[in-house]
């Protein structure tokens, strides 16, 4: 994979950079702007070479079909806020474009081709739709991690029309994960959380003989409270899990990785109700778990403290109601402060740990975090995502 930032002459050339610019958009107004911020030494370090670039992206699910919600407007917007110069949106259909210099005249802008996903070919992974976007650059740039485990057009085929490079954000993003699935300064701990445990089994089982410590909380959790005996009341749980949890512990025995799970939790009647803390044998039928208890939290903060390399995906509790962050506070407070000291390498990642890490103006202070979720997790499932395939 080559990258970018190692190419020395990209004066004038037509950059086809595709980026993830899917964010959250309420009423045309953009309510989390980490991926745009994420992207922007890239265009920088573009615009520094003099290059000329042609941003491709989607927003959202229009699934080929011109939807007026989901246009790029609104983050074009952005982008000029943000980089201080002129962003112009293309609205033409692109199918219609003949002319291939028809972007000379638009000689001093960043250009933004309209959402990618309102033709049905983006999704088919269509090769002469890959043919016709290649037309428009010199060279092409991947600067799109998040969308890379999907084999749509702009990510899997335009690379085999022009010279392919990863963007800078996306060598950080690989390197990140990479440090923590092959380059590994042990002790290594993963806290895994999210509400399904069957859709990160995979990832699990992949990181059980890499890894010392797996700590489950959040949703998952529930279920290896209810398979070691105790009730979890009304909360959140998968069914027919007990066969999945097994094999995790028994792979986890074998490969001697501890597997840990909560000890004492914060319960409640409703996801607006008043904390209580309550022992796994204390749980009553009409309550639900909602947070890790103190003993649980101590647990896991004493496991940080002693680990080298930590990965976190996955929120302890319900962290939109404040009466249930405090478990996932004090995960980030423990990681945070280990990695001022220099004493631990942490890389975060997944949507609900990105937006308790905004909430807590924390993004920074990890070594990195991951606004990927599929691809993040496919990455640590051991798979071959098709957009890195490509590049190589």
């Amino acid at each position: 994979m080559r990258s970018i930032i190692n190419e020395k002459n990209l004066n004038n050339k037509k950059i086809l950079l595709r980026l993830d610019l899917n964010v959250p958009l309420e009423k045309g107004k953009i309510t989390d702007t980490t991926r745009i911020d994420k992207i922007l030494p890239t265009l920088n370090f573009l615009i520094k070479e003099n290059a000329k670039i042609i941003i491709l992206s989607h927003v959202g699910r229009p699934k080929g079909k011109f939807v007026k919600e989901l246009s790029l407007e609104p983050i074009c917007k952005e982008l000029q806020n943000k980089l201080g110069k002129k962003v112009k949106l293309i609205t033409e259909n692109i199918k219609e474009i003949k002319n291939k210099n028809f972007l000379n005249n638009y000689n001093d802008e960043i250009l933004i081709l309209e959402n990618i996903r309102f033709y049905s070919e983006e999704e088919q992974n269509d090769n002469k739709f890959a043919k016709l976007l290649s037309n428009f650059g010199d060279i092409y740039v991947n600067e799109a991690f998040s969308c890379s485990h999907r084999a749509h057009t702009s990510i899997y085929k335009i690379p085999k029309f022009l010279p392919s490079f990863s963007g800078l954000q996306l060598d950080l993003e690989v390197n990140a994960l990479n440090k923590i699935t092959s380059e590994i300064t042990r002790p290594i701990t993963c806290i895994v959380g999210g509400s399904k445990i069957s859709s990160k089994i995979n990832v699990i089982k992949n990181l059980i003989p890499k890894f010392d410590n797996i700590i489950i909380v959040g949703g998952m959790a529930n279920n290896f409270i209810k398979y070691f005996g105790n009730s979890v009341g009304k909360s959140i749980k998968e069914k027919n899990c007990d066969k999945i949890i097994e094999e995790i512990i028994s792979l986890s025995k074998k490969e001697k990785c501890n597997m840990i799970y909560p000890e004492d939790v914060i319960v409640s009647k409703d996801l607006n109700g008043s904390p209580q803390k309550k022992e796994l044998s204390e749980i009553l039928s009409d309550e639900m778990i909602l947070d890790i208890g103190p003993k649980t939290i101590e647990k896991i903060r004493k496991i940080i403290a002693n680990s080298k390399t930590i990965l976190w995906n996955g929120p302890a509790g319900y962290f939109e109601n404040p009466n249930f962050a405090y478990g996932s506070i004090q995960i980030a407070k423990k990681i945070i402060e280990n990695n001022k000291a220099n004493k631990i390498f942490s890389v975060a990642g997944g949507g609900d740990t990105v937006s308790l890490l905004n909430n807590l103006n924390a993004v920074n202070k990890f070594n990195f975090v991951s606004t990927a979720g599929g691809a993040f997790l496919e990455y640590l499932e051991g798979k071959k995502l098709p957009g890195i395939t490509a590049l190589n």
